[in-house]
């Protein structure tokens, strides 16, 4: 029997998710990951206010502190969650910087466990770029032990320096631990980070309060509230064998806050759109969009898309306009890749008409655009499952990670074609500078490839080329499959730039 989308979401009572036990939520098609259960009765959608992640404290021009510290925060209505924090709130604060104007983030570790901040998207040196080994010990005093004693150890806090000579960009900051880095994001350490330039600014784009970054993540909770998560123990690598493949959560968070609403004017609305899951990618539907950036800055022109494809670590700058629609109307984000409770993501509320002056221009930016032609080289780089010790793990090129080993060596300024493939779905991110798509399994890039982009999906047995050439910085940097489960069981590699 067919039946129709809307219908299939009816019969899964979507329309009242909150009376309905999710215990039979569905793992759709297409996920390389398993689905969590919750065992908190989940809440009803659409109840909760989006919130905005506030600014983070600066404490001179251009410098700010962090605080990493545990913290209890409401995330269901009525309970609270531990999470590993920045600041205490979750996200954490968002960083603000200028391009050109070097910004410093100092970061403490109040925590009990070792972290490392990593700049997703920044044009960074090697030093500050987040090595997974290169640990900020808490304050309170750790033992090192095996992979920490290779790193550069930074006690109690450390200075990451920014110098931000990129484009204006929605970039995000979040722990890069090596083999923790899945459960240290889930619990909390993950905050968006903006730049600004003068050429955005001079564009009639949606500003101020209708510039609104969304966080997407999912997570699952225990009946008290707690954060579930499969770990294999507390310090111990990795998670159970049944989550290898990837953790999906059956609660949809945006900005730390389930299934939630947000009221809106008539009018135009910039989302700086994130994926901040571990494991799942989203299909957004239901709130037709206009693309003006991707993961590295502005889009050349701006692209219309009626659904959107996200992958892990990934970022869609959009303008959303809602200026044709009555007060009291209501548009509905749904997932076409979940269903039960994860088939919706979060609602917009028209409240009332008002005068709107912005307008998406046809033109947004300038930059080169490469030669594959002219190409010093061209690297494979294959992203497959593998023997990891007496176990499963990921691998890249057939071998897992290794901090001590760069698989690369790579001339500064020097443009190089880089070939992924896969056997399943990986988002694959590339550290220091974005890349272009150059094609999809042999064909023009997808519709999701356009801009400087420094994540990249692929699917089950795809292959994609893109061109990259890294600048200035000279040091040692990392490429990973950014399902987070799969980086901690070693499906990154290393290069050295110089």
């Amino acid at each position: 029997m067919n039946i129709s989308r809307r219908g299939f979401l009816g019969a899964l009572g979507i329309t009242a998710l909150g009376a309905t036990s999710f215990a039979n939520a569905l793992l759709p098609a297409g996920h390389t990951a398993e689905l969590l259960r919750s065992r908190v009765r989940l809440p009803q959608p659409f109840t909760v206010p989006l919130p905005v992640p506030p600014l983070a404290r600066q404490v001179a021009p251009d410098h700010y502190e962090i605080v990493q510290r545990h913290a209890s925060v409401e995330i269901l209505p009525g309970l609270r969650t531990q999470v590993l924090s920045y600041d205490g709130t979750y996200p954490g604060p968002t960083v603000v910087s200028r391009r050109g104007r070097t910004t410093t983030v100092t970061h403490r570790n109040e925590l009990d466990v070792p972290t490392v901040v990593h700049l997703h998207g920044g044009h960074t040196p090697a030093d500050s770029d987040g090595y997974p080994t290169d640990l900020l010990l808490p304050v309170s005093g750790w033992t090192p032990t095996g992979h920490a004693m290779h790193g550069a150890l930074a006690h109690g806090s450390r200075d990451h320096v920014f110098p931000c000579d990129q484009p204006a960009a929605t970039l995000w900051y979040h722990d890069h631990r090596m083999d923790f880095t899945g459960p240290q994001v889930y619990r909390g350490l993950a905050g968006f980070h903006l730049v600004h330039d003068d050429e955005e600014d001079a564009l009639p784009l949606p500003k101020g309060d209708r510039d609104i970054p969304l966080m997407i993540a999912d997570r699952a909770f225990d009946e008290d509230g707690s954060l579930l998560y499969p770990s294999r123990g507390p310090e111990v690598p990795g998670v159970t064998d049944d989550y290898m493949e990837g953790v999906l959560g059956d609660v949809i968070l945006v900005n730390g806050k389930p299934w939630p609403v947000l009221e809106v004017d008539a009018a135009r609305y910039r989302l700086r759109i994130l994926n901040a899951s571990n494991a799942r990618r989203y299909r957004l539907t239901g709130l037709p969009v206009t693309q003006i950036g991707s993961d590295g800055g502005l889009l050349e022109r701006p692209v219309p898309h009626t659904e959107l494809l996200i992958a892990p670590g990934e970022r869609f700058d959009v303008v959303a306009d809602f200026s044709d629609l009555a007060p009291g109307a209501e548009v509905i984000v749904h997932n076409g890749l979940g269903s039960g409770p994860t088939a919706v993501v979060m609602k917009f509320r028209v409240t009332r008409r008002v005068r709107d002056d912005s307008r998406v221009p046809q033109v947004l930016t300038r930059f080169e655009t490469p030669d594959p032609a002219r190409a010093v080289r061209t690297r494979d780089w294959r992203f497959s499952r593998g023997r990891l010790g007496e176990g499963h793990g990921w691998l890249i090129n057939g071998k897992a990670f290794d901090p001590h080993r760069a698989d690369a060596a790579i001339r500064l300024g020097e443009l190089e074609i880089w070939r992924f493939s896969s056997d399943l779905h990986h988002p694959v991110h590339v550290h220091l500078d974005p890349f272009q798509v150059v094609s999809r399994d042999g064909a023009a890039p997808g519709p999701y490839d356009a801009g400087r982009k420094d994540t990249v999906q692929l699917g089950s047995v795809d292959y994609v080329e893109v061109a990259v050439r890294f600048t200035d910085y000279a040091g040692r940097f990392m490429l990973h499959c950014h399902a987070l489960e799969h980086e901690d069981m070693a499906m990154m590699a290393a290069f050295d730039t110089r």
